[in-house]
């Protein structure tokens, strides 16, 4: 039950409004806990700073906060943090205050005029070629039984570059291994979809599960589908280790994991021929200016194309004239 916006008096219960009120408003558990862990940060720096009311913050106040986040350095290697983490943290900061002025819990938004950092659009680091990832696949089969679940692992990341999270999140029930297809519940965003899976890989996880899973399964296991060696459901972090050991072990210089997959999957079937809206679909970008971007991984590939066909280019084979 929400609190009355009326009786609301300090931060703190400003922020735990907003966050009741994301939750009624259907976002996902995994985004209200990103803003809750952004807005923690900056209600412990208000309190370090004499600042216990929503109304006590200004757009002075948010410029020192901003220049704190800018100035912090990570314990463990005394980096700074990515100019992307510190949007993240500073737009949090932004709906918070946009949502209680909507609710007419504050009279002024303090942060109505503030101007977010722009986080230049990156390129995936790399992606692996066919070649690389049957090398990467065929390392798991070097374990023991656990190898096969591992390698099921890796042929649903190859197959349908999905998530790390979403894979995480999958029961015995979302893989239609008749038709070939993954049903994705709750992905990024709260949104499921549907998005198909080869036949080899569906071969995969079915000897994984009529034969490896009941080895590893737990009370604990409830409906996961992958399940690690004590029979729980498999964490994200512990597939970025399961993945990470099979790509160092194949010998292929190239950093990432899960990631590693996901843009694997969309960079090759792009360079295939495939519709950058299907690709879109395929790895649930809500935005086709996010799937765009594997158009501009794929330049290796143009720069070839273009070499074979483009007259000008014909024409530097032949010299200057």
């Amino acid at each position: 039950m929400m609190t009355n916006p009326k009786r609301l008096r300090g931060l703190a219960d400003g922020i735990a409004y907003y966050l009741d009120d994301c939750a009624i408003k259907g976002q996902s558990h995994r985004t209200i806990e990103g803003k809750r862990s952004h807005l923690q940060r900056f209600m412990i720096w208000c309190s370090k700073e004499g600042i216990i009311r929503s109304k006590e913050v200004s757009m002075d106040v948010i410029e020192a906060y901003q220049s704190d986040l800018f100035l912090y350095r990570k314990p463990k290697d005394k980096a700074p943090l990515e100019k992307a983490t510190i949007r993240n943290h500073l737009t949090a900061i932004k709906m918070l205050f946009r949502r209680l002025h909507l609710r007419g819990i504050i009279k002024n938004n303090p942060v109505a005029l503030m101007e977010l950092p722009k986080v230049p659009r990156q390129l995936p680091k790399g992606y692996l070629d066919v070649e690389e990832i049957n090398l990467v696949l065929r390392q798991s089969l070097i374990q023991d039984y656990k190898g096969i679940r591992d390698r099921a692992i890796l042929e649903v990341y190859y197959a349908t570059g999905i998530r790390r999270m979403e894979l995480a999140n999958l029961d015995i029930d979302d893989v239609d291994l008749k038709h070939y297809i993954i049903t994705v519940r709750k992905g990024k965003g709260g949104r499921d979809r549907r998005t198909p899976i080869a036949e080899c890989s569906c071969t995969w996880v079915d000897i994984y599960l009529k034969h490896i899973r009941p080895r590893l399964q737990s009370l604990q296991s409830g409906q996961a589908l992958f399940i690690d060696n004590r029979g729980l459901r498999y964490r994200e972090h512990q597939l970025t280790r399961v993945t990470s050991k099979y790509v160092k072990r194949s010998g292929v210089r190239k950093s990432g994991a899960c990631n590693l997959f996901r843009h694997s999957t969309a960079t090759l079937m792009h360079q295939n021929g495939a519709d950058i809206r299907y690709v879109q679909d395929m790895l649930g970008h809500a935005d086709i200016s996010t799937t765009q971007i594997y158009t501009h991984v794929a330049i290796n590939k143009l720069r070839e194309v273009y070499a074979e066909t483009h007259p000008a280019a014909l024409r530097d084979k032949g010299g200057l004239e």
